[in-house]
C-alpha cells in the first residue's frame, strides 16, 4: 500500500509539473473551455506571423513591397535592414512584377534570424539557408521561403554601393 501511495503522489506531482509549461496548460485548458461553451476557442495567429512581430527600434523607414515587409535605418554609412518574408513567397511571384526584372539583382548580406529560404541562381544552383545564419546571396537569383513560418532576415547595405564596398561578385560563378 505505501507503494501505491508514493507512484500516486509522483504522478500528482508529473501532472502539476506538466499543467505548468505555458503550453501544456493551454493544451489542458483548451478541451474545458470548449466543452463548457460548446464552441471552439477563437484561432489565434500562428505563432511567427509578421502581424505577431514587433516593429523594429530605431527604423526609420517602414513599407511593405510586393508581400515583403521592410524596415530600415542608418548605422554609420550602411544601412540596415529587416526583412519579413511571409509563408509562401516566392520572388519570381510576388516580387517581379514589382520591379520588372527577370530575377532579383540585389546582393543580400547579413543575417537569417527565422525561417528558410531556398535561392536558385540563373544556372540553376540552388543554395538552401535555414536561421540561425550568416548570409551573403549574389545578385541575379530567385527566392522562396520554405515551410509555414515567415523569414527574418537582418540584412546591412550601402544602397547602389553594397557591390563594391563589400567586394561581393555582381553575378553568382561558381569556381
Amino acid at each position: 500500500m505505501a507503494k501505491s501511495a508514493t507512484k500516486r503522489k509522483a504522478q500528482v506531482r508529473t501532472t502539476a509539473r506538466k499543467a505548468t509549461s505555458p503550453r501544456r496548460a493551454a493544451a489542458v485548458r483548451k478541451p474545458a473551455a470548449r466543452a463548457a461553451s460548446g464552441r471552439k476557442p477563437a484561432a489565434r495567429p500562428p505563432r511567427g506571423t509578421a502581424q505577431s512581430i514587433p516593429p523594429l527600434r530605431g527604423a526609420t523607414q517602414s513599407r511593405e513591397l510586393g508581400g515583403v515587409r521592410l524596415e530600415f535605418g542608418k548605422a554609420g554609412s550602411a544601412r540596415v535592414k529587416r526583412m519579413i518574408y511571409p509563408p509562401g513567397f516566392r520572388w519570381s511571384k510576388h516580387m517581379k512584377p514589382v520591379v520588372g526584372t527577370d530575377l532579383c539583382m540585389h546582393a543580400h548580406v547579413g543575417y537569417l534570424a527565422q525561417g528558410e529560404i531556398h535561392i536558385e541562381y540563373w544556372d540553376g544552383c540552388v543554395v538552401e539557408h535555414k536561421a540561425p545564419q550568416i548570409i551573403s546571396i549574389d545578385p541575379g537569383h530567385d527566392g522562396w521561403v520554405v515551410g509555414n513560418r515567415p523569414v527574418i532576415m537582418i540584412e546591412f547595405d550601402f544602397e547602389r554601393d553594397t557591390l563594391a564596398k563589400l567586394g561581393m561578385p555582381t553575378g553568382h560563378s561558381h569556381p
